[in-house]
């Protein structure tokens, strides 16, 4: 293999990974610094009401309950809070009767996890219970479990409060991703229309790796819409955006199934140029209207506006496909159908029912 070229791909590769990291530092900024607000109050608040000089499981509780996702931000609080609250009245029982030392810790680890067990807890209220209970043993032992507690309930009520405080940011990132991953969908196809022209291997193959890749994108789109849809349910302020953001959860799965019939297209193009076969003019001109309208979807997410405007592009396109020439091979057999798919996946994206999109593209004769 070419040194150079390898060279040149691998500094793509950390170019882009950089670039990716440095994007999702800028997602998260503003839950950090929402995070680095919360811990503050949450140490003067026991301080100013109770009096305590060092309110320790405070800003703890409120940092563990925010996170760095706005995903089941109230269930956390909930978990966070009587985790700790278990963690600590187990620890304080049993330091109080039995001391401090390595088999002490043990028995405050079985039994705090045991009693949140019995209490139905999910996986982080659990391993709250063990590891506050562990804290208290060994950095924090001694007669304090009121005042602790007082602590962490105070941590998680001033969770509670930062969590109804949320940009408008998480609410437009899911019609963002969804417009980048329309966007590179709409890439794609143009590539894979211009490399079954060229019928060029090496470009067929570079084609084919970066159509696996979009599973990030779509993983990106997909926890961006339940971010969206976790902030109108539990943010009182936003709730009126609701119908908006639901709007774009729907656009995931028919996106999806449109990235994956598109994955097959290009493994089938890719196969096509191994075997030094022509692709009919009429299917390239399909890719060519297929790539357009996509970009045309892009566009529309990018703006804010329904992409409903390019059904009549899209009815064309699959009245195209019924009438296109007989493939003459297997790939170009394949690549019809999944255009022809491929359009049909577009219509859900644009607003259609299944069944609505799908009697839009006309059997072939």
């Amino acid at each position: 293999m070419d040194l150079s070229l390898l060279g040149d791909r691998a500094w793509e590769r950390g170019r882009l990974s950089v670039s990716a990291r440095l994007r999702r530092l800028r997602s998260k900024l503003w839950m950090i610094g929402q995070c680095a607000v919360a811990a503050a109050v949450a140490w003067v608040l026991p301080r100013t009401l109770f009096g305590h000089e060092t309110p320790f499981f405070a800003p703890i509780v409120a940092v563990i309950c925010l996170g760095t996702s706005y995903n089941q931000r109230l269930r956390r609080v909930a978990e966070v809070m009587v985790g700790v609250t278990v963690g600590i009245g187990v620890a304080d029982l049993f330091i109080a009767q039995v001391g401090t030392g390595a088999w002490q810790i043990a028995l405050i680890v079985a039994a705090a996890m045991s009693t949140a067990v019995l209490l139905g807890a999910g996986v982080l209220m659990i391993n709250q219970a063990a590891v506050q209970g562990i804290v208290v043993a060994t950095l924090l032992p001694g007669n304090g479990g009121t005042g602790r507690i007082l602590d962490a309930l105070a941590g998680g009520a001033v969770a509670l409060v930062a969590a109804t405080a949320v940009p408008s940011a998480p609410l437009r990132r899911p019609r963002e991703e969804a417009a980048r991953v329309t966007r590179e969908l709409a890439r794609l196809l143009m590539a894979a229309r211009q490399v079954a022209l060229e019928v060029d291997i090496g470009k067929a193959s570079d084609l084919l790796s970066r159509a696996r890749e979009t599973e990030t994108l779509l993983s990106d789109l997909r926890a961006a819409s339940n971010e969206g849809m976790e902030v109108v349910r539990s943010s009182p302020f936003r709730r009126g955006s609701r119908p908006h953001v639901r709007k774009i959860a729907e656009v995931v799965e028919p996106l999806d199934r449109a990235i994956r019939n598109t994955r097959v297209l290009i493994r089938r193009v890719e196969v096509g140029v191994r075997l030094d076969e022509t692709m009919p003019p009429d299917y390239l001109a399909l890719l060519d209207a297929l790539a357009d309208v996509t970009g045309r979807i892009a566009d529309e997410f990018a703006a804010n506006r329904p992409p409903d405007a390019v059904q009549p592009q899209l009815s064309q396109i699959a009245e195209a496909t019924a009438t296109a020439s007989e493939p003459l091979t297997l790939s170009g057999a394949v690549v019809l159908g999944q255009v022809r798919s491929i359009v049909v996946d577009l219509l859900q994206l644009s607003g259609m029912a299944h069944e609505q999109a799908a009697a839009l593209v006309p059997p072939r004769p």
